[in-house]
């Protein structure tokens, strides 16, 4: 029964203020995790089309924080990464952008992300 409750409930967590954002970075940053965060906005269509995809990276890289941000909602947050196009995904390392990927392309998204995830695993380590 709790395997169940696992699966349903999301390990994508919504961002929705600058308090709420610098609480999970700097937890990520103390526990040196890597963090994948999806800029998106709910008029943008493939913006919305990545949620799934993106719900499913989650679900696979379980040492990855994954967050979803709506640009409109804290836009703060969205000017200072110089987020311009949505879905933007941005990855983080110590709480420092190390790469942006800008459009719903997945194949390209997970690349990014397993090459991120590995790279992060070898500096966790040292």
């Amino acid at each position: 029964m709790e395997d169940k409750e696992k699966l349903k409930k999301s390990k994508v967590i919504k961002i929705h203020s600058q308090k709420s954002w610098e609480h999970y970075i700097s937890h990520a940053t103390n526990q040196k995790y890597p963090v994948v965060v999806h800029f998106s906005a709910f008029w943008c269509v493939p913006s919305t089309v990545m949620n799934p995809f993106f719900e499913e990276l989650a679900s696979t890289y379980q040492d990855v924080l994954f967050l979803t941000l709506e640009v409109d909602e804290v836009k703060e947050i969205a000017a200072k990464m110089e987020i311009k196009a949505m879905p933007t995904f941005l990855l983080l390392s110590g709480g420092t952008p190390v790469d942006k990927i800008v459009g719903a392309n997945p194949e390209e998204i997970r690349k990014r992300i397993d090459h991120f995830v590995h790279s992060s695993r070898s500096y966790k380590s040292e």
